[in-house]
């Protein structure tokens, strides 16, 4: 008895423990919360800053396959300059832990962006997961896609086809390009939301 006693104390901690720690999910249609974080060269960006602005934001794991797909295919870069060069601001974000998987120094960052073409507004470090878990990322990637007035209006997958093969984003719909063009058009995001797909965000 006492052993079960145990036992059922350990998993209700336990229990309690994965609710605190889980994110929870960001409800399209409302503001975006704000946040605060440095990003690889050490300045300070908030999400204030760029009111007035279109921003997406990109959750990564530089070496989690889905996130490979996306880059090594030019996929991700090739947006981030289409939305840069129409005056968006596309912030990537990293929300794992010291010691985690993807999780590089500012050096190795530069040398991955290189290597890939990519070109984000900024590259944020997140080591405390405070604002993925306040954005509820769960993957990567996982898009965020919020309006000049600071209106969240997408949240989830980059696109429809949940694999790591480059052979299938030719295939997708792309629902984070889907959003912009909406918004461009001055209509409501007709995909606001979906299911991330991707490597679960490696939080502390």
């Amino acid at each position: 008895m006492k052993t079960n006693l145990i036992r059922f104390l350990c998993a209700a901690l336990a229990a309690v423990f994965t609710i605190s720690t889980t994110a929870v999910a960001m409800e399209t249609g409302k503001p975006a919360p704000g946040f605060t974080l440095t990003d690889n060269d050490g300045r300070v960006h908030s999400l204030a800053d760029y009111r007035g602005k279109t921003v997406i934001l990109e959750w990564v794991n530089p070496e989690c396959p889905f996130v490979v797909k996306h880059y090594q295919s030019g996929n991700i870069p090739a947006m981030q300059r289409a939305a840069t060069e129409a005056g968006h601001v596309w912030l990537v974000i990293n929300s794992g832990h010291p010691g985690a998987q993807g999780v590089y120094t500012p050096e190795k960052v530069r040398a991955w962006q290189e290597a890939n073409g990519s070109r984000p507004t900024a590259y944020l470090h997140d080591e405390e997961g405070v604002v993925g878990r306040l954005y509820g990322a769960k993957t990567t990637p996982h898009m965020y896609v919020i309006t000049p007035d600071g209106t969240l209006v997408y949240n989830g997958a980059i696109d429809s086809i949940r694999s790591a093969r480059i052979a299938d984003i030719e295939k997708a719909e792309n629902y984070v390009n889907s959003a912009l063009e909406d918004l461009k058009a001055g209509r409501p995001v007709r995909t606001a939301n979906t299911q991330a797909y991707g490597c679960s965000v490696k939080y502390r």
